[in-house]
């Protein structure tokens, strides 16, 4: 995509996920290839915007040209309103959403407990870790495409229950029971293990939510499950990204897998985030 056509430039940064893409503040802001970065989201499923530095207010301006502002996960202000832009640290005296985001650690897509996830999420890099922290992203399409036809086959059909209290055994197999209660009351959903998309390409459905596959022996379930995360995460259908203050990363929900690296929760690590607002239920 030459920038005299498109007004920005792009380059695939691995075969099967993640492109760069070269432009300035201006052109981001106005909208104008909105619909072509949708599309390459779409299908490139991470789309960075090296140093590009916008604000909170440019960032919330450059999400609403490529769909409609979400709100899910991002806490509220003091006067209780909710906000576009999530703190993204792990430190409790910054982001009031820091004990959950300890999840982000996991591989894991947003919403599974949703009956229509979020589109994406738009993350600024405002402060870096001095070590660890970066980012990285699976593509749950490529990885479902490089399955054999017998695992597909296999597959189809089957759901698997999707929990927040999952991801509370993953951080802490021995919760008090006042725990498991608090945990187990929170929202759970089944959903299909392969999401056949409005376009026809389906993706995998797995990840640190995937409780269990219903219908099937607690150790068979777990066992696909492990499996397939593990298919799902080789390094071909992942890309890493090193951060560098101003980085932008935009990334589609609905077909990548994503964790933060480890790094200290008390190191001043602080990223920005807007999301954007689901479209399609997974099924």
């Amino acid at each position: 995509m030459p920038v005299t056509e498109m007004g920005f430039a792009s380059e695939d940064l691995t075969p099967s996920i993640g492109t760069r893409i070269d432009a300035d503040r201006e052109t981001l802001l106005s909208g104008k290839y909105g619909k072509e970065l949708r599309a390459l989201l779409q299908k490139r499923g991470v789309l960075i915007f090296p140093q590009v530095g916008l604000s909170p207010d440019e960032q919330v301006k450059f999400t609403e040209t490529l769909g409609t502002l979400a709100y899910d996960y991002n806490g509220y202000s003091m006067g209780g309103k909710p906000q576009a832009i999530g703190k993204i640290s792990l430190d409790e005296t910054v982001s009031p959403t820091a004990r959950q985001l300890r999840n982000s650690l996991l591989w894991h897509l947003d919403g599974t407990t949703s009956e229509t996830p979020i589109l994406a999420s738009i993350l600024t890099a405002v402060q870096l870790a001095p070590e660890g922290g970066d980012t990285e992203w699976a593509s749950t399409y490529a990885a479902y495409e490089a399955l054999s036809e017998e695992d597909k086959r296999a597959i189809e059909g089957l759901r698997v229950v999707h929990s927040a209290l999952q991801l509370q055994r993953n951080l802490n197999p021995e919760l008090s029971y006042e725990q498991f209660k608090g945990a187990r009351a929170a929202p759970s959903r089944s959903q299909p293990l392969v999401w056949e998309h409005s376009d026809g390409r389906k993706s995998l459905v797995v990840g640190a939510t995937a409780g269990y596959v219903e219908g099937m022996a607690h150790d068979d379930s777990l066992d696909l499950l492990v499996r397939l995360r593990d298919w799902a995460t080789q390094p071909q259908f992942v890309y890493h990204h090193s951060w560098q203050v101003g980085d932008m990363a935009v990334w589609d929900n609905t077909g990548t897998l994503h964790r933060a690296l480890p790094y200290d929760p008390m190191c001043g690590r602080l990223m920005h985030r807007s999301m954007l607002a689901g479209e399609e239920p997974i099924g």
